[in-house]
C-alpha cells in the first residue's frame, strides 16, 4: 500500500502526518478528518523522501521575491486578485514561471482560495508563504503581508549574499594556488627530475620522492587530472548528500569563534520568520511547526521540541529557552513581548539586533581564513620549490 505525508488542519495549528492509504482520496477516510482539512498530499516513494520534498529543491527557481513584491503593489493599487495574476503571467517569459502561475490562476478561476491554489504548486510556494496567504487573504491586508514576506526574503538573500562574497577570495586563492601546484608538479618538475636523475640515492628522501612522483605526473598527466576530477566530483556528491552536508552543518557549528555566530544567524533567521507569522494572524504552535523546515537543520529537532511544550501549555519563552533557540536579549524580548501583547515587533528587534553578527561573521572570514589560506598555499609551493632547489644546492657544493 502506497505511503503518503499530507498536512493536516487542526484548531491547534497545521500537522504534518504519514498515512498508508489506498489513494490520494482516501487519506481523509484513513485519517478520520474532513476532506476539507486535508491542506496537501504528498506520496512518498518507497526509500526516500516525499515528492514534496524534492520538488521543493527547484522552488529556488521561481522568484518567489519578485513576485511577492509584484503581487504586492498590485493588489495594493486596486488591481483584482486574478488580474493580478494575469497580468504577473503575461509580463513572466520564463516557460517553468508561467506553467506555476498557470495552476494558480486555474485554480483561482475555479474559486479556490490563493493559499489553496498556492499549495497545489509546491514547486514554486514553500509552506511559509502559503501561511501567510491563508493568515491574511480574507482580512484585506494581503498586500501588505506579501511585501513583508517579499522583504524578508530580501534580507535572506542580503545575508547569503554576504556571506558568498566573503567566500569568494578564498575560493579564488585556493583556485590560483592550486593551478600553481599544478604547474610545478606536472611542467616544472618532470623537467628536474631528468636532471637530477643521475645523482640517485645522493638525493635527500622528500627530494627523491618529489622527483618520483614528477616523473610519473609527467609521464601520465591526463591520469593526474582525471584523478583530481574525480576527487572533485566525488566532494560535490558528497556535499549533495543531504545528511552529511546536515553533519558538516553541525561540525562547524562547534568551531570555536565561527560557530556561535552561525546560531545566532541561523536564531535571527527563526525570530523573523516567527515575527512575519505571527504578525499575518498565524497562531504560535502553528508557526513553530511551518517555520520547522525554514530554520537551518541542527536546529529544527529543538524547534520541533519548543511546539510540542507550546502544545502542552508553556509559554513561547519558556519553550525557546528550555530548548536553547534564545539568546539572552531574544529571551527578554520575547517576555516583554508576551506582557505587552507585541511579540512580532519584539521578535523582530531581537532578529534586528543581531543582524550585526552577519557584519561580524564576514570580518572574521577576511581576518582568520584568508591569511591562513595564504600561509598554507606559501608553505606548499615554497616547500616544492625547495625540495626542487635542495639537491641543486648540494650538486654546486660538490663541484666546489
Amino acid at each position: 500500500m502506497p505511503s503518503f505525508q499530507a498536512r493536516v488542519f487542526h484548531p491547534e495549528g497545521v500537522r504534518l502526518l504519514r498515512v498508508e492509504a489506498p489513494d490520494r482520496a482516501s487519506v481523509a477516510g484513513v485519517l478520520g478528518v474532513l476532506p476539507q482539512h486535508v491542506l496537501a498530499v504528498d506520496e512518498l516513494a518507497p526509500g526516500g523522501p516525499s515528492r514534496r520534498m524534492a520538488v521543493m529543491r527547484g522552488a529556488k527557481r521561481f522568484p518567489l521575491q519578485l513576485f511577492s513584491q509584484e503581487l504586492s503593489v498590485l493588489l495594493d493599487a486596486g488591481i483584482a486578485l486574478l488580474e493580478a495574476l494575469n497580468t504577473l503571467r503575461e509580463k513572466e517569459g520564463v516557460e517553468a514561471v508561467r506553467v506555476a502561475l498557470n495552476g494558480v490562476i486555474a485554480s483561482v478561476e475555479q474559486g479556490q482560495p490563493l493559499s489553496v491554489a498556492m499549495r497545489a504548486q509546491p514547486q514554486a510556494f514553500d509552506e511559509l508563504v502559503c501561511a501567510i496567504v491563508a493568515a491574511n487573504e480574507r482580512t484585506g491586508q494581503l498586500s501588505s503581508a506579501l511585501a513583508q514576506h517579499a522583504k524578508y526574503l530580501a534580507w535572506v538573500e542580503s545575508l547569503r549574499a554576504r556571506l558568498i562574497a566573503a567566500c569568494v577570495y578564498p575560493l579564488m586563492l585556493l583556485a590560483v594556488g592550486g593551478g600553481v601546484i599544478l604547474f610545478l608538479l606536472l611542467f616544472v618538475l618532470p623537467r628536474f627530475a631528468g636532471i637530477l636523475d643521475g645523482l640517485g640515492n645522493e638525493l635527500p628522501w622528500a627530494s627523491r620522492a618529489l622527483i618520483q612522483f614528477g616523473q610519473t605526473a609527467g609521464a601520465h598527466p591526463f591520469a593526474l587530472l582525471g584523478g583530481l576530477g574525480l576527487l572533485l566530483f566525488a566532494g560535490f556528491a558528497l556535499w549533495r548528500h543531504e545528511p552529511l552536508r546536515q553533519r558538516l552543518q553541525a561540525a562547524l557549528w562547534t568551531l570555536p569563534g565561527l560557530g556561535p555566530r552561525l546560531r545566532v544567524l541561523a536564531l535571527a533567521r527563526l525570530y523573523r520568520s516567527l515575527a512575519m507569522l505571527l504578525a499575518s494572524g498565524v497562531p504560535v504552535l502553528a508557526s513553530l511547526r511551518i517555520v520547522e523546515d525554514v530554520v537551518a537543520a541542527p536546529w529544527r529537532p529543538a524547534v520541533a521540541a519548543a511546539a510540542a511544550q507550546i502544545e502542552s501549555g508553556q509559554r513561547l519563552s519558556e519553550a525557546l529557552e528550555a530548548q536553547d533557540l534564545a539568546t539572552p536579549v531574544a529571551r527578554r524580548m520575547v517576555r516583554v513581548g508576551e506582557r505587552s501583547g507585541e511579540l512580532p515587533a519584539m521578535l523582530e528587534r531581537a532578529a534586528a539586533f543581531h543582524d550585526e553578527e552577519a557584519a561580524r561573521l564576514t570580518e572574521l572570514l577576511t581576518r582568520a581564513i584568508n591569511p591562513a589560506l595564504m600561509l598554507i598555499m606559501g608553505v606548499l609551493i615554497g616547500g616544492i620549490i625547495v625540495l626542487m632547489y635542495l639537491p641543486i644546492f648540494q650538486l654546486v657544493e660538490q663541484v666546489q
